[in-house]
């Protein structure tokens, strides 16, 4: 159940597991213990109690009725009895009856609720049960558990695993099909209303319907971890957090996201997070129950309850419920673990929790630059074992570098901060804490080979210590973001994620050494050089602008063979000066090149642009308009990239870009280029100096086009925005994809344009609103942005509804639904209907939603959906949804 009535008190008295056992009687069900298999689940699971329900009725010792109106906190329709004509046991089975209560009756249905509460407590163990499921709206049966005493607080602080729900079933679920669904789900975190819960919903094999025939439903509860089962198959698997400590024991990130707990210390009387076992390391006590009517099934399928499904009354009808115990290890529950491939999987059964990612420590540095043309005395290059002496020299393209050398005997080179190296140089120890860098910071790095080692085949890996060696990571260079290969002969740049490292072990809060080398024992021969050592954060490099209205002095306009000089020239209105370029005779490229041989402006250098920090979303953009076509039909157009003075390369096909459009005669196009499909083609992004757009080389005689807004930047990043970022790519912390009423997921899909990943709404048959929607108690301010703000998203109907005239809505909230409105998309500034297929911009001033009511400095949930009731079939996709300040 979802929720549980605080009326639950908490008691002193523990039963020992294994001194708990039912009551027996004849076996009129024939029950066969054998049915723990061998195989599945584990052997080493032990019969410690159970209850047949073979006897002539309901076995005190092992159940007590509860007996309430109060709902179960979910605004629920029975009242739970002790009556016989709503649970007895006859034929072998527990009948759990729900029924039309009499007329005048305080509720109008009456059932039951069965515990097992300081009769037969339990810590870790398998938890089965045998059943048929009720069915008909507003039926919700649930075998689950609750904590035996409230150690860390009241409902949900101290937990609840739900072994099996399911709500309405048989009534009409998606698609028109009835519903079939089971779930299993933890509740836990903080007090309510504040508190979360994760789970899986699970479809039983071959369509069949629980409420069709008798399932074996489980639970396997061990220290740390819980996995649900039907009829053995392991569908769920959830699992505490795993947290990552520095060296000073502090918390600084999650490994895994599972559940967690918060409780007041004791001691201190400080309210705590805790990412451990608890609260699922306590005894639990065992509930049957059905529910008629609340909150979650009065919400979803048909909605509300059917009276007529329960005219005759609704069954829960259970054969068995026994509980084992692990022999390996009875105070863990740990080695009888019942488990199939893809158990321990995020993409199959494992399911993230809802766990808060812990605050990275104050006290950590900004950032360490290890070697970036000068000598650092704390973190002195080194070579381990050879007896090299690293050399510092000038290198023609970057600088002045250090040198490493590997000679016969196995050595690791690189960076370290420890005596007696350290002081040998002048300096002082110093490891680096990076802790406070863990969401976005790297260890990153520039590389060129030399000389390749004599074993051609030889690895070459970043081996990376933290307090004097306790902790190492050891990984090769092509798990870098790049995924490169050092290539003989060419300046690569390297970045490794300190997430990802300290994922693999390391300790990030005192970094002292950094060590970059060919594989240990096989390097022999290889010269290397190393450049711009550094662990920092990710920066925003400055968009790179080439032309924009005029030349760059530092990028000037070229004609790479033909001899003509290219030109500005002023065009449309919208575009106003662009660069023209004419390709003659003689068989040429065209573009933008920064070489220092190509420029002419005095005093003005070349400034070829490293756009690694902006490899994962950054793109070169421009827009071009063809004059005149090239004389050949045939030829294709063509954009090439250029790094480092031509040692690498990326040519691909102009209608290859984002857009997928071939260039047109007379219009003005953009095209798009991701930076990770030039990587791809093998562009060293690290200093591009050449961006060229030209027809099939020899073929381009008579071509006359000019090119405008030419740029490689990152569009997530704006220097000049100023607002709320509420989704892009992902949705903003404190935030949530929303489905209202519909019952459905919302997804983060990758739509492979320029919007990269975006939100995924489907519409069922269930009337819904969708959008984002804020934390409890959380609300976005934006009054500041008042007098020329608006909220502006992109939107893309990927299917309509079904219903052609269903009209598309915006709506926003303040304070709880204290204020809203409702527009149409069509009242956007854009005032356009949604087009299928086709990603479009919507904006709404500030202004405006303020004057139609809306408290702008408590904005809670901003939704877009085609109007209630006529949705279904829609899909549709949200970007970019964001409160600007202008």
């Amino acid at each position: 159940m979802i929720k549980v009535a605080k009326s639950l008190s908490s008691f002193g008295v523990l039963l020992a597991l294994a001194g708990v056992t039912g009551c027996g009687g004849d076996a009129k069900t024939h029950t066969d213990l054998s049915k723990t298999d061998p195989q599945v689940p584990a052997s080493d699971w032990q019969l410690v109690w159970q209850d047949e329900f073979d006897d002539s009725q309901i076995n005190a010792q092992n159940w007590t009725h509860e007996v309430d109106c109060l709902g179960g906190g979910n605004e629920e329709r029975q009242c739970y009895t002790d009556d016989k004509a709503n649970s007895y046991v006859s034929d072998g089975t527990l009948k759990i009856v729900a029924r039309r209560a009499a007329d005048g009756a305080e509720k109008p249905y009456t059932s039951a609720r069965l515990i097992t509460k300081h009769k037969a407590d339990f810590k870790y163990g398998r938890f089965e049960m045998r059943a048929k499921l009720p069915s008909g709206q507003g039926s919700w049966p649930a075998f689950w558990m609750l904590p035996t005493d409230e150690v860390y607080g009241g409902w949900p602080n101290s937990g609840e695993i739900d072994i099996v729900e399911a709500v309405n079933l048989k009534a009409q679920g998606a698609e028109g099909k009835p519903e079939a669904q089971i779930y299993g789900t933890l509740h836990y975190g903080k007090d309510w209303p504040d508190n979360v819960h994760s789970g899986k919903a699970h479809t039983l094999a071959d369509g069949a319907n629980p409420a069709d025939d008798f399932h074996t439903y489980a639970v396997e509860w061990q220290e740390g971890e819980i996995r649900w089962y039907v009829d053995d198959y392991l569908y769920a698997t959830q699992r505490q957090s795993e947290p990552l400590y520095d060296s000073n024991g502090d918390v600084f990130s999650l490994k895994h996201r599972g559940w967690f707990a918060e409780y007041h210390d004791q001691g201190s009387g400080e309210l705590v997070t805790h990412w451990d076992s608890a609260p699922f390391d306590q005894n639990f006590y065992l509930i049957l129950n059905l529910a008629v009517g609340g909150s979650w099934p009065e919400a979803v399928n048909e909605t509300g309850v059917n009276a007529d499904a329960f005219v005759n009354g609704q069954t829960f009808e259970v054969d068995y419920v026994r509980v084992y115990q692990c022999q390996q290890n009875p105070t863990t529950g740990k080695g009888c673990e019942t488990i199939r491939a893809g158990w321990d999987s995020p993409e199959d059964a494992l399911v993230e929790g809802k766990a808060p990612t812990p605050p990275p420590p104050a006290t950590a540095g900004d950032s360490l630059q290890i070697f970036d043309g000068e000598l650092n005395k704390d973190w002195p290059a080194w070579d381990c074992c050879g007896g090299s002496v690293p050399a510092l020299l000038d290198d023609d393209t970057a600088g002045t570098v250090i040198e490493f050398s590997v000679g016969s005997e196995p050595t690791v080179n690189g960076f370290i901060s420890r005596d007696p190296m350290a002081s040998d140089a002048g300096g002082t120890p110093s490891p680096f804490d990076a802790s406070s860098l863990i969401d976005s910071g790297m260890v990153r790095f520039d590389l060129k080979v030399i000389s390749a080692p004599v074993d051609a085949q030889t690895p070459w890996m970043l081996k990376v210590e933290s307090a004097n060696g306790e902790k190492v990571i050891e990984i090769p260079l092509s798990d870098s973001t790049e995924g490169l290969q050092p290539v003989a002969g060419q300046w690569q740049t390297f970045t490794f994620p300190l997430q990802m490292l300290a994922e693999r072990g390391l300790d990030i809060s005192s970094i002292d050494a950094v060590l970059i080398f060919p594989a240990w024992g096989s390097g022999e021969g290889a010269v290397y050089r190393v450049a711009d050592v550094a662990i920092a954060a990710s920066q925003n490099a400055s968009a790179l602008v080439v032309f924009e209205d005029s030349e760059n002095p530092a990028w000037p306009m070229w004609d790479c063979c033909g001899g003509s000089v290219p030109t500005v020239e002023l065009d449309d209105d919208a575009h106003g000066n662009v660069a023209e370029f004419k390709i003659g005779d003689t068989a040429t490229v065209m573009g933008f090149i920064s070489r220092q041989e190509f420029i002419t402006a005095e005093g003005v250098s070349a400034a070829p642009f490293d756009a690694s920090s902006i490899l994962s979303n950054g793109v070169v953009e421009f827009d071009m308009k063809v004059v005149s076509a090239p004389q050949d039909s045939t030829a294709t157009w063509s954009f090439k990239a250029e790094s480092v003075n031509a040692e690498s390369v990326a040519e691909v096909a102009l209608d290859s870009s984002v857009q997928q459009a071939a260039p047109e005669v007379g219009l003005w196009q953009t095209y798009t280029f991701k930076l990770t499909d030039l990587v791809a083609k093998g562009l060293d992004i690290s200093a591009i100096d050449v961006l060229m757009v030209f027809p099939t080389w020899g073929q381009g005689a008579g071509a006359v086009y000019r090119i405008d807004n030419v740029k490689i930047y990152d569009p997530n990043q704006a220097d000049d925005f100023v607002g709320e970022i509420l989704f892009a790519d992902d949705v903003k912390d404190q935030w949530s994809l929303w489905d209202c009423c519909g019952g459905s997921t919302p997804t983060l899909e990758n739509d492979d344009m320029t919007q990269g990943m975006v939100a995924e709404f489907k519409v069922g048959a269930e009337p819904t609103v969708m959008g984002l929607f804020a934390e409890d108690g959380h609300y976005l301010d934006a009054s500041a942005y008042m007098q020329s703000g608006s909220v502006q998203f992109d939107l893309k109907v990927v299917t309509a509804p079904n219903d052609s005239a269903a009209l598309w809505k915006f709506k926003i909230e303040a304070l709880d639904a204290d204020s809203a409105l409702e527009l149409n998309l069509t009242e956007s500034l854009e005032a356009t209907a949604p087009q299928v297929g086709q990603w479009q911009t919507y904006t709404f001033p500030l202004q405006v939603l303020s004057d139609g009511g809306v408290n702008i400095s408590g904005i809670d949930i901003i939704m877009v959906y085609p109007a209630w009731g006529q949705g279904e079939g829609a899909v549709y996709r949200l970007d970019n949804v964001m409160i600007t300040a202008k």
